[in-house]
């Protein structure tokens, strides 16, 4: 009886674990401030680039491109985004084998619109994106804020896994394993992430009823759902479904890519 406990308790903890890596990479690759990478082949030579979505209020926005030869060059348009300007088209400057972009830096939440176009010898035009890219600028978060958020969230989102699976195995430590991952989330979610937003972009939240803000709004999503958990599961195993049902709950808000509708200027407003 003991060995066959602890085989299912392994057997949960490794689902635990390879769902919220899962939902962690998935989350990383495909947010706003994941950069866009590609490749073109310019006088037969393949380049890599990779375009930038996110960059601090400090300074421009760099952005170098490794070209095949020095007749090589290159074009930026670009304005503020959600803004009434014209757009600006910039030639790319020449560093030794590279072609430099620089995107002028914003205040905290301003973001602007780009697209880069490489130019060869004979005149034919390689777009590094089919849609123009959108950059956000932010302020600096400091590490002994950033990284306990950070690591709150990862091990709320473990713990939440664990507990719902904990539940559907009807096993003893369902509402131990709840109590601690809303502990958390409330830490990491609701303290640390205002403080987070505030230092990045200038505003504790942006959720509602303030704003759109989706990465405000699915931590709020997910932390009543715990505390309905927690509230039904008084009941024993009347109530088990509900730490399932929270537990999915914050899986499917997690899955949200982060910072999507996050804040932004409206330069139109402004105007």
């Amino acid at each position: 009886m003991g060995n066959s406990n602890k085989s299912k308790t392994i057997l949960l903890w490794t689902l635990t674990v390879l769902i919220t890596l899962f939902s962690v990479v998935y989350q990383r690759m495909t947010g706003p401030t994941h950069p866009v990478r590609g490749r073109v082949e310019i006088a037969g030579q393949l380049m890599k680039y990779k375009l930038l979505t996110t960059h601090d209020i400090t300074s421009d926005a760099m952005m170098e491109f490794n070209i095949p030869n020095q007749n090589i060059i290159g074009v930026m348009k670009w304005r503020r985004y959600k803004s009434h300007d014209e757009w600006t088209t910039d030639t790319l400057t020449v560093k030794n084998e590279t072609l430099v972009a620089a995107v002028a830096k914003q205040p905290s939440a301003g973001k602007v619109i780009y697209q880069i176009t490489l130019i060869d010898e004979n005149g034919q035009e390689y777009k590094l994106s089919e849609e123009s890219v959108v950059i956000r600028f932010k302020g600096a978060v400091p590490a002994f804020i950033l990284v306990p958020h950070i690591l709150f969230m990862f091990i709320a989102m473990l713990l939440s896994t664990r507990t719902g699976l904990e539940a559907i195995a009807k096993r003893e430590r369902t509402f131990r394993l709840a109590l601690w991952t809303t502990g958390l989330l409330i830490v990491g979610g609701l303290i640390l992430g205002p403080i987070v937003q505030k230092f990045a972009f200038g505003a504790f939240w942006t959720g509602w009823p303030f704003g759109h803000d989706l990465t405000d709004n699915k931590t709020l999503v997910a932390f009543i759902f715990w505390g309905i958990a927690l509230w039904r599961g008084k009941n024993g195993n009347k109530g088990r479904v509900w730490f399932v049902v929270a537990a999915v709950v914050q899986l499917l808000v997690y899955l949200i890519p982060h910072s999507v509708l996050g804040s932004e200027i409206d330069y139109t407003a402004m105007e």
